[in-house]
């Protein structure tokens, strides 16, 4: 699975996951171009690569995913991450989410971490 940090998305958790499988597939919204855009160009961005969304944003990137998805456009996933969880769970949590999900499993869906 692919996956997409949101650009305010906490680069602890990103290089947590790294350091603990460094065969994830995961950019953040910086390093594809897309700094200060809104969230629907990143939502648009983000499901023409085929990436699942890691973000803390709960106010509008929801929204806006849900949008897509009853406009009948495609949103491969956003995944929620508390701002208050522990990192080491967060961390865990995604690797088991990783490891046991099939792809294309989180399609037009969004899952809130911690489990």
């Amino acid at each position: 699975m692919k996956l997409l940090a949101d650009e305010n998305f906490d680069n602890t958790i990103i290089r947590g996951l790294l350091r603990r499988n460094s065969n994830i597939d995961i950019v953040r919204v910086q390093d594809v171009g897309l700094s200060g855009e809104n969230d629907p160009t990143v939502l648009a961005w983000d499901a023409q690569e085929g990436r699942i969304l890691l973000t803390h944003d709960v106010a509008t990137i929801t929204r806006y995913a849900f949008e897509r998805v009853t406009q009948g456009q495609s949103m491969p996933g956003v995944i929620e991450v508390s701002l208050v969880a522990p990192i080491g769970r967060v961390i865990e949590d995604i690797l088991l989410f990783l490891e046991c999900s099939l792809e294309g499993e989180l399609e037009g869906q969004v899952q809130y971490f911690p489990l």
